[in-house]
């Protein structure tokens, strides 16, 4: 088969995946969509927890009108909310799933179990045991491969003492247990807070010297403020504020800025920080804390971890059943084992590790597509939320229909 007649494959099926597949289709890609839709929400993100955007920013992008969050919500039969409204992220994987059976029906439930190039052509290996030709691979693999824990947990890790927040749909199974939770963010707060609804007891261990909560909404939507604030904290999909609303506008221009600014500012803008519906949750003796905290060593000791923490004027230890490393997830192309080696080291990256990308999201390997949190570094933090489903999908599916290259 001629190249150009050979499919694009999208391997991944949550948000990411399932936009760009939906949006391929509808420009008459020839296509092909592996993955369990949705599974990395559900397998790697704990029962109870809440989405940190608001409804309207957590839209998966369709081509068509009719398939929002509020779509689904009204489909069954819902009443409408605003950003004062939490998505239960049972009601996400719920929209998620529904989007699926709509736009992408063809997805096949499998897995890629590694990706090579060759002189224009890719070749997949299922489980399934097939393999599959494709002229181009758009990756929308999730987080799981890019779970960042700090080095000094490796031996205890390795003991099955410390786990990243992504290894537990249910956090129930902590109950009754000491658990030291390393994180200052959105992950770390609202971890602390299942376990202790769970009945464990956490102590959340944060490097920063106070916590950080966002703002509550003052409205449901954003045209309800008064015009003079809207004016001076205009809203987007990321939150009020001219520098958000420049992210969600421009994500392109993104790129173009140096390789230590970008990685900057996809580090720090909006976080570490908690969402405003978690503030009571934790603050106010509902989880203790230790703030200004850094782990110098974790050990075993009889079947117990003993960290070693540098404290404001002081060095202390604290004993626990279990450390829960809420630090987040680092873009490092070398951790994509489903790349054989050959195609990994063909992708050129930033020196923190993520691929460098074009304008079209497309990599140094002609054909191979990243998008999701490993295009963050390209086009900014849109690209950590559901929100910018909608710049990726359109923008990979152009390219790859109308030959667009920047």
């Amino acid at each position: 088969m001629p190249t150009h007649q050979r499919p694009v494959v999208v391997v991944g099926a949550g948000p990411y995946g399932l936009a760009a597949a939906a949006h391929l289709a509808a420009r008459g890609a020839a296509l092909r969509v592996f993955g369990e839709p949705m599974a990395g929400w559900r397998d790697h993100m704990p029962a109870g927890m809440f989405l940190k955007s608001t409804p309207r920013a957590s839209n998966i992008s369709a081509p068509t009108a009719g398939h929002r969050l509020a779509d689904y919500r009204a489909a069954r039969g819902l009443p409408p909310v605003g950003d004062r409204y939490p998505v239960p992220i049972a009601e996400f994987i719920a929209y998620g799933a529904w989007f699926q059976q709509a736009r992408v029906p063809e997805v096949e439930r499998c897995s890629v179990l590694g990706i090579e190039y060759d002189h224009g052509v890719f070749r997949l290996r299922l489980d399934t045991g097939e393999e599959v030709l494709g002229r181009a691979v758009v990756l929308a693999t999730g987080l799981r491969a890019f779970a960042h824990a700090p080095a000094v947990l490796t031996a205890v890790r390795q003991a099955g003492l410390a786990s990243h927040t992504s290894d537990h749909p249910d956090l129930g199974r902590f109950a009754g247990r000491r658990v030291a939770v390393i994180g200052a963010g959105q992950s770390a707060l609202e971890s602390a807070a299942l376990l202790a609804e769970a009945g464990a007891r956490p102590t959340l261990l944060a490097r920063t010297a106070r916590l950080r909560f966002g703002d509550t909404p003052e409205t449901d939507l954003p045209g309800e403020r008064p015009a003079p604030v809207r004016a001076r904290y205009p809203g987007s999909e990321l939150g009020p504020g001219w520098h958000l609303l420049g992210y969600c506008r421009a994500p392109w221009a993104f790129r173009h800025l140096p390789d230590d600014a970008r990685a900057r500012r996809v580090r720090t803008v909006l976080g570490p920080a908690g969402a405003w519906w978690l503030r009571e949750r934790v603050e106010d003796g509902a989880v203790p804390l230790l703030t200004g905290c850094s782990v110098e060593s974790a050990r075993e000791r009889a079947g117990t971890v003993r960290l070693r923490l540098r404290l404001p004027g002081r060095t202390d230890e604290l004993e626990a059943d279990h450390v829960l490393a809420a630090t987040g997830y680092r873009v490092d192309v070398e951790r994509l084992g489903v790349l054989d080696e050959g195609l990994r080291r063909a992708v050129r990256r930033t020196p923190d590790g993520a691929p460098r990308l074009s304008g079209a999201f497309e990599s140094s390997v002609p054909g191979l597509y990243f998008t999701g949190l490993s295009a963050a570094n390209s086009f900014g933090p849109l690209l950590r939320f559901v929100c910018g489903t909608d710049f990726a999908a359109r923008r990979i599916s152009t390219a790859l229909t109308d030959g667009a290259r920047d």
